[in-house]
């Protein structure tokens, strides 16, 4: 099967979720009887969405949801598996994703049988791998859109899924889909970024790659004004395979796409990039528009007169959550998600509140929250009567009220501090002291409890990143304040500056000191991040001064939110940090693995795929004897030269190696081509495994398994 022929990936019969799995349940079996190495079955878990927890012996367990879509079949489901396996809550994430807590590792395969028998999946959803691909809310009722991008989402998730050039990266790629040049899915902080354009009639995207958040942030470079839309997945597939090859390995911190962009400068990625074309598995690749979720069955508009249940809530959510279709006749409405924290039963019933006032199609937002689709007029007192009820008829969605936040310290490893508890500290100020603030969007904030940024605080008006200050022999929890990022109402993409460290007790005066000053300072209708240019990082960094000052702190300055004793730093090893110990023979027999996958490839007429798992193959290969002889690898390109240096006279049938290999890239996936290929694959691995027995065993310390 080509992979333009490929099932639909959610499938419960599908072999290849069956398949993940069966794999699932024998890698932890093997893994629990010390037949596996810890860090390398952690590099394993990870692609399957398994994903170490701050407490011992438990995991996180992530979905991954295309641009966010669910429907309430599904929301159900999702509630019933957290209620059997979990602490019963679902997490939606800033990646319009859902993820679910304390899971035991046993319970993993069983939650991957009930999300493949709900349509859903788990595969990629962490790891070095194309992570889910998030988009606009609101497309296919966006008022402002060109055409709706929910199918070149899908379409590219499902050409990715099980990709074998996306399996073994240095680290993750993440795309975007916007619907507008409102750019409301954040592209220009996205690997891949994707703007809807029309030329001359055709359809086609603004295309934008290389940007990113975290400890150093950067702006999407501009690859293409309009690029057709036949061509967008032909071109990732070439930009990953040129950042497969090239990109860092070894050192975490510099192995995303924005840095190798940085090095490489963007005219010479680009330059490889189109040199990788002729390999790609396809030059042209048309989407079917079709591809887009099922509406269900849509309520008539004939609700009966109702009062709301709260008439001045009402009359704020209306204005903050509720906007009129491009479908004329119907309104998208939001609903705010606290945190992106659902009960079990509370989801249960806000899936039959769904099923009455809404069509099926349910899209997950960036924001942590939730937007129904085709809700009547006349239905909307009666869904925000539901609602309310629920505890989920806040109004304020995407406002300064609506303040996003990772779950930091409550249960990630890399939290340095607790960014929950400080956004409920910080939404009760909004509400109590601010409450014009509830309708307005000229400031939002962001907190993440890492400068890793899940929190998404660089994107922020105003953020707020976990961090710590010492005081004499006392370490005080804080938070680096930064301002000026986020997207302008025309779609600017703006980077926060890093200001000034406080501690975080101190935080709810650092957003009043901001909130007063840009309400008396900015002119008539400036936009927040255009005054934060204006007065410069100086300006708030004076502003801020005295609030960094800890020479007056108080006892209980030392204690985070939430917490009622002394702040103790407990930062463990994000398992995104990665795996340091392997052993070569094992690397050795994850070539003959990928050799076996190229076979099943070849049967199938996957040619493009087949090629591409042999060139893994004699890479892994070389690796592991590079490595056996202590000689670093940080990126595959480098690896080809150093396998020459070192083994090409001991290897002379594949000698120039670089040249030898990279044959993949210079040649159409033909079968002829493939089939010559691989044999010499296959050569090659085999000479290689019987090199490694030729010497002593050697463990060796390495970075080959990334997480």
């Amino acid at each position: 099967m080509t992979r333009t022929e490929r099932t639909p990936p959610y499938r419960p019969d599908d072999a290849a979720n069956r398949a993940d799995i069966e794999e699932l349940s024998a890698r932890i079996y093997a893994y629990q009887r010390g037949r596996e190495d810890e860090d390398r079955f952690k590099h394993y878990r990870l692609t399957r969405g398994v994903y170490g927890q701050r407490q011992v012996g438990v995991h996180m367990f992530r979905t991954k949801i295309p641009f966010g879509h669910l429907t309430p079949d599904q929301l159900i489901a999702l509630a019933d598996i957290s209620e059997k396996y979990t602490n019963g809550r679902l997490h939606i994430t800033t990646r319009q994703n859902v993820q679910l807590h304390y899971v035991k590792l046993n319970d993993s395969p069983a939650i991957w049988e009930e999300l493949v028998a709900a349509g859903m999946t788990a595969r990629e959803a962490c790891g070095n791998t194309v992570r889910n691909l998030t988009a606009s809310p609101l497309a296919g009722v966006d008022p402002e859109e060109l055409f709706d991008v929910s199918p070149y989402v899908y379409a590219t998730f499902d050409y990715f899924l099980r990709n074998p050039i996306c399996q073994e990266m240095g680290r993750k790629i993440k795309p975007a889909f916007s619907s507008s040049d409102r750019d409301s899915a954040f592209t220009y902080f996205h690997d891949f970024g994707f703007i809807p354009r029309i030329k001359e009639g055709q359809k086609g995207f603004k295309v934008v790659v290389g940007g990113g958040l975290g400890a150093v942030s950067m702006v999407a470079h501009t690859a293409f004004e309009f690029l057709p839309a036949d061509q967008i997945i032909p071109f990732q597939e070439a930009a990953i395979r040129v950042f497969d090859r090239y990109g860092e390995r070894e050192k975490r911190m510099k192995a995303r796409m924005k840095f190798l962009i940085k090095d490489l400068g963007f005219d010479r990625f680009m330059e490889l990039v189109h040199e990788e074309w002729p390999a790609v598995a396809h030059k042209s690749y048309a989407i079917d528009e079709s591809l887009v979720p099922q509406l269900g069955s849509v309520p008539a508009d004939n609700f009966p007169d109702i009062a709301p249940a709260h008439p001045a809530l009402y009359r704020e959510w209306l204005t903050t959550n509720v906007l009129e279709q491009k479908q004329g006749g119907y309104r998208a409405v939001a609903i705010r998600i606290p945190l992106g924290n659902l009960e079990a039963e509370q989801a249960r019933l806000l899936a039959s509140v769904i099923r009455t006032h809404a069509s099926d199609d349910i899209r997950l937002s960036v924001q942590q929250g939730m937007v129904l689709r085709y809700v009547p007029p006349s239905a909307l007192p009666h869904l925000f009567n539901a609602l309310y009820a629920l505890d989920l008829g806040l109004p304020g969605y995407d406002t300064t009220a609506d303040i996003t936040a990772c779950p930091g310290t409550d249960t990630c490893a890399l939290g340095v501090t607790n960014s929950t508890g400080l956004a409920q500290v910080l939404e009760a100020l909004v509400r109590d002291e601010y409450p014009e603030m509830v309708t307005e969007s000229a400031i939002r904030i962001k907190i993440s409890g890492c400068m890793n940024a899940c929190g998404q605080h660089m994107a922020a008006n105003i953020g707020f990143h976990g961090s710590s200050i010492r005081v004499g022999e006392r370490i005080a929890p804080a938070m680096q304040v930064v301002v000026g990022g986020g997207i302008a109402p025309d779609g600017r993409g703006f980077i926060a500056q890093k200001v000034i460290k406080v501690p975080t007790r101190r935080v709810p005066e650092v957003v009043r000191i901001l909130f007063e000053d840009y309400r008396l300072q900015a002119t008539e209708g400036e936009y927040y991040n255009d005054y934060a240019v204006r007065q410069g990082k100086r300006y708030f960094y004076s502003l801020l001064k005295p609030l960094g000052d800890t020479s007056d702190i108080l006892d209980t300055e030392f204690y985070d939110w939430g917490q009622d004793e002394d702040y103790r730093q407990e930062i463990g090893v994000g398992e995104c940090a990665g795996v340091s110990l392997d052993v070569v023979g094992a690397i050795l027999n994850d070539s003959s693995n990928k050799l076996v996958a190229a076979d099943r490839s070849l049967t199938e007429e996957a040619y493009a795929d087949a090629g591409y798992h042999a060139y893994s193959a004699m890479v892994t290969a070389a690796k592991a004897l590079l490595l056996a002889d202590d000689i670093k690898c940080n990126t595959h390109i480098k690896l080809l030269g150093d396998f020459e240096t070192h083994f090409g006279q001991r290897f002379a049938e594949v000698s120039p190696f670089p040249a030898t290999v990279l044959r993949i890239k210079r040649n159409e996936p033909t079968p002829d081509f493939v089939i010559d290929y691989l044999a010499m694959a296959r050569a090659f691995v085999s000479k290689a495994i019987a090199t490694r027995e030729r010497q002593l065993d050697k463990t060796v310390v390495s970075e080959y398994y990334k997480a």
